[in-house]
């Protein structure tokens, strides 16, 4: 494979004359891994108190720290779900990266992701008479949210989150959350999105929130524990992708503070797990995303066996993590695949990922946009 500047030039060609070589061995080239849900601006920890304890300057720090560490794990592009209380410092982040400044994945940004008074990453459970700032920016009805939207696109947002469900519980096997936000509420948002040239991805764990978002023409469906047969119909039709985020899910199970919190969040990854088997019969797109943040970062790779290990194919799981995932950020033109014209971001790992999808986990080389971060 010939690199010339930012771009592959050629793929199975001779090497011209004068070239600089990088034998990279038995090693196994991908293209550069994209994990579409992350949140660079968290760490391990309450997510609550690192915006009331953590000043923006020091959170933003912390996330270039963290941008490096998924580079180096091999995630050349990601797309970051909400700064979690921070703004829209994401944008310096993105613009620092881009600028050559700092080392870091290609990104994509929401800025401060959208929810509703008393919902969703609102500061709850603490004095009302105190004044606690929140995780999300809180709107009410659809002229709010069109407010809002213009205002994070201002600041440099390439795309809109929303938060349209709440608190998540799975009682005798039954799973319900609320819904945040009306479908005509969202259909406003989307609307408002195109108006200015982007999308809204939503968190939507289950129903009817999810159906409300599909329906309004999300381009995401992120978490998607519990999705209805007609919702994932829809979702297959119109190749609108859910992205599972196990990785989280399972962190959370394994660092649960006490025995019944622990036997909750393995009851409610074990649901999840069952319910994108049916997901995956329904022909519902998958996409990788991990939510990484609240697990430390530069490990996320763990979601690409985890989606193995709960039924996708490991030919689509690595899909999943590269050229769906490039197009769901409308990058397919661009990333993705190793072919000649698109931008050089190459990844090479130990072992081949469609026998051994924990391959993924052992990168040994990463490129992007024709420049080497890490090697042999």
């Amino acid at each position: 494979m010939v690199i010339t500047g930012d771009r592959i030039t050629a793929v199975d060609a001779a090497v011209p004359a004068g070239t600089h070589v990088v034998n990279l061995g038995d090693l196994t080239l991908l293209p550069g891994l994209v994990d579409a849900h992350v949140h660079l601006f968290l760490h391990p920890g309450a997510e609550d108190l690192q915006t009331i304890q953590e000043s923006v300057p020091q959170r933003t720090l912390s996330a270039i720290r963290a941008a490096k560490a998924d580079l180096m794990a091999g995630f050349t592009t990601e797309r970051d779900m909400g700064t979690e209380g921070a703004g829209s410092a994401d944008t310096a982040v993105r613009d620092a990266i881009n600028a050559g400044d700092f080392p870091g994945p290609r990104l994509f940004i929401s800025g401060n992701a959208i929810s509703v008074l008393g919902g969703h990453e609102d500061a709850l459970g603490y004095n009302p008479a105190a004044s606690i700032p929140p995780n999300a920016t809180l709107v009410t009805g659809a002229r709010q949210l069109r407010a809002a939207i213009r205002q994070q696109i201002k600041e440099g947002a390439d795309f809109i989150k929303i938060y349209q469900t709440g608190a998540d519980s799975l009682r005798d096997g039954v799973f319900r959350t609320p819904y945040q936000f009306t479908q005509q509420e969202l259909q406003a948002a989307v609307q408002e999105a195109a108006r200015l040239g982007t999308r809204v991805a939503v968190h939507a764990t289950g129903e009817p929130g999810a159906r409300f978002a599909v329906e309004a023409g999300v381009e995401s469906v992120d978490h998607a524990d519990q999705l209805s047969p007609e919702t994932m119909r829809l979702m297959a039709a119109r190749q609108i992708p859910a992205v599972p985020t196990f990785a989280i899910q399972e962190y959370f199970a394994a660092h649960a503070p006490t025995a019944a919190a622990r036997a909750h969040e393995r009851a409610m990854l074990a649901y999840h797990a069952a319910q994108f088997r049916h997901q995956l019969a329904a022909g519902v797109p998958i996409v990788m995303g991990s939510d990484v943040g609240p697990f430390p970062h530069g490990t996320q790779a763990r979601e690409f066996e985890l989606l193995v290990q709960y039924g996708l194919s490991p030919l689509l799981t690595v899909q999943a993590g590269t050229l769906r995932a490039a197009q769901l950020l409308g990058q397919g033109d661009r990333l993705g695949s190793l072919e000649v014209g698109k931008l050089a971001d190459i990844v090479a790992v130990a072992g081949n990922p469609l026998t051994d999808i924990s391959a993924l986990t052992r990168v040994r080389f990463v490129m992007k946009s024709g420049v080497i971060y890490l090697q042999p």
